[in-house]
């Protein structure tokens, strides 16, 4: 099919075409926020390749809803909150009593034209109202250096409770806490459960076990900084079994987690996929009870949210061979062996860990680096210490009661013999000698009976069979460990591991 155009109508329509396309190019570039003009970053000897980037460069309006979306409503979110949460004006299912026009005044979310996304708690008539984003169902994450610039409310008094945080992907299928939960920056008033306040920041991971407590550090800025007055970075190292937590410098972390670091039996989540989430909670199991000295509105501004990989894979360290073991089992002594990996300079922290092949028996890994006892740092010569501990062995016993002290046999044996003597003396006669011989086969037969057929019978013997072999049996084993650098992107299987050694263990 052929389409016949009149000029003169291209000619006249000109203007609203270049209208259209300077529309469309100027919403290509709010929406458009990758990672141009973000350079590659540094940490020692690993370059980071800007990944996916959110810097917010757009001008004044709603945030970029192909992006990011947005939790709403009042439901107290698991922790009694407060808040109303509302999208940007028109967003699908938004609460009647969320803003239906944009403002910035009124806005929960907006990007302000000057290279920030600022959510704000605005207590509108006593309803607080505030943003919740997500990159959920829109842009997973896996591994690498994520971090954002954020600079929070002041959260020296109760009521605001700001968090930039992940939940794990799989939140549909495998509840929350199992899912994991981490919290890079999290920051409540010093009146709640000594919350850092502005002073400081908490980060914590959830786990199915570690449940609403978590496990996590605090940190504390630097003499003359705060939390509220200046952008400060929020990040964390993440590789399989190993999170590495920094604040403005991701040389230097501040603390890191481990799937040692957990609860025994509890199941590690973060070698699986996330999504990112922020947002200015009100009130609540960590937010307080808000007053008229919370700040309204609550203001935190994200500068940029972004992730990193690693433009190589990280040198894998050197283990040498380790001292072999040999120990007696249940012994805790000598069950040890001590060795120096070798790595290379700038390269991070190394996560360590072992199984063994001894039946009943367990392997532990301890290190001598002083921010966690199961990683070794590369800008250090640290020590690796496997100690394993097997099950002692219990030792055998055989008690049986001598036959001779069967009480039977006490009160059987004399008569027996007393009466074969008389038999044989004083009975001398043929018919009495018959009668003897019956009387004598009667005894023979009692005393038979009562010896042979009472040996299993009853309480007459005691007899404890040995115990069977309980314990780890003598015999030569493996102890194997396994390492796994800041740029491993496996699923942490030990099978995955970026180097290996098996140390010889014996048995005895």
């Amino acid at each position: 099919m052929s389409i016949v155009m009149d000029r003169r109508l291209v000619w006249q329509s000109r203007w609203l075409l270049a209208l259209m396309v300077l529309l469309l190019a100027g919403v290509g570039r709010a929406n458009a926020q990758g990672c141009g003009g973000v350079s590659p970053t540094t940490t020692g000897a690993v370059t980071w390749n800007p990944q996916w980037c959110q810097e917010f460069n757009g001008a004044l309006g709603s945030p970029d809803t192909t992006v990011w979306s947005f939790d709403l409503g009042n439901s107290g979110f698991g922790n009694n909150e407060l808040e109303t949460y509302c999208g940007p004006p028109g967003y699908p299912n938004n609460p009647s009593n969320c803003p239906s026009t944009f403002s910035a005044s009124t806005s929960n979310a907006y990007v302000d034209g000057s290279g920030h996304l600022v959510i704000q708690a605005i207590n509108n008539g006593g309803t607080w109202f505030s943003g919740r984003m997500n990159t959920g169902g829109k842009q997973n994450f896996q591994y690498g250096r994520i971090e954002a610039s954020l600079q929070i409310p002041n959260t020296t008094n109760q009521g605001l409770w700001p968090a930039f945080w992940s939940l794990g992907s799989d939140i549909s299928t495998t509840p929350w806490p199992a899912c994991g939960e981490t919290d890079f920056m999290e920051d409540w008033s010093p009146q709640v459960f000594n919350g850092p306040g502005p002073l400081g920041n908490k980060t914590t991971i959830h786990t199915a076990s570690t449940g609403g407590s978590g496990v996590g550090g605090l940190f504390t800025f630097p003499s003359g900084q705060r939390a509220d007055t200046a952008f400060h970075t929020y990040g964390t190292i993440w590789s399989a079994n190993m999170m590495q937590f920094y604040i403005d410098d991701p040389t230097k972390p501040f603390l890191i987690e481990t799937p040692s670091n957990l609860p025994s039996g509890d199941t590690w989540p973060f070698n699986a996929s996330i999504f990112l989430l922020a947002n200015v909670a009100v009130g609540g199991t960590l937010g307080g009870t808000p007053s008229a000295s919370t700040p309204n509105p609550g203001i935190m501004m994200l500068d940029y949210v972004r992730q990193y990989t690693a433009a190589a894979a990280v040198t894998a360290p050197v283990l040498g061979t380790p001292a072999s073991i040999s120990v007696k089992a249940g012994a805790t002594s000598g069950n040890t062996s001590t060795f120096t990996p070798t790595l290379t300079a700038g390269t991070g922290y190394v996560y360590f860990s072992c199984s063994t092949t001894a039946p009943k028996a367990s392997c532990a890994i301890t290190t001598t680096d002083t921010l966690n006892k199961f990683v070794v740092n590369s800008s250090a010569a640290e020590t690796v210490t496997v100690t394993v501990t097997t099950t002692a062995n219990t030792s055998e016993a055989k008690l049986i009661q001598p036959r001779s002290r069967k009480p039977q046999i006490r009160t059987w044996l004399p008569i027996a013999v007393a009466g074969f003597l008389l038999s044989i003396v004083v009975l001398p006669g043929g018919r009495v000698r018959g009668r003897t011989s019956l009387i004598c086969c009667a005894l023979a037969a009692g005393l038979f009976l009562t010896g042979v057929t009472g040996c299993g019978g009853g309480n007459n013997t005691t007899t404890t069979t040995p115990p069977s072999n309980n314990g780890t049996p003598a015999g030569n084993y493996m102890v194997n460990v396994f390492a796994f650098t800041e740029s491993n992107v496996s699923d942490g299987s030990n099978a995955k591991a970026d180097a290996t050694v098996a140390i010889p263990l014996t048995v005895n």
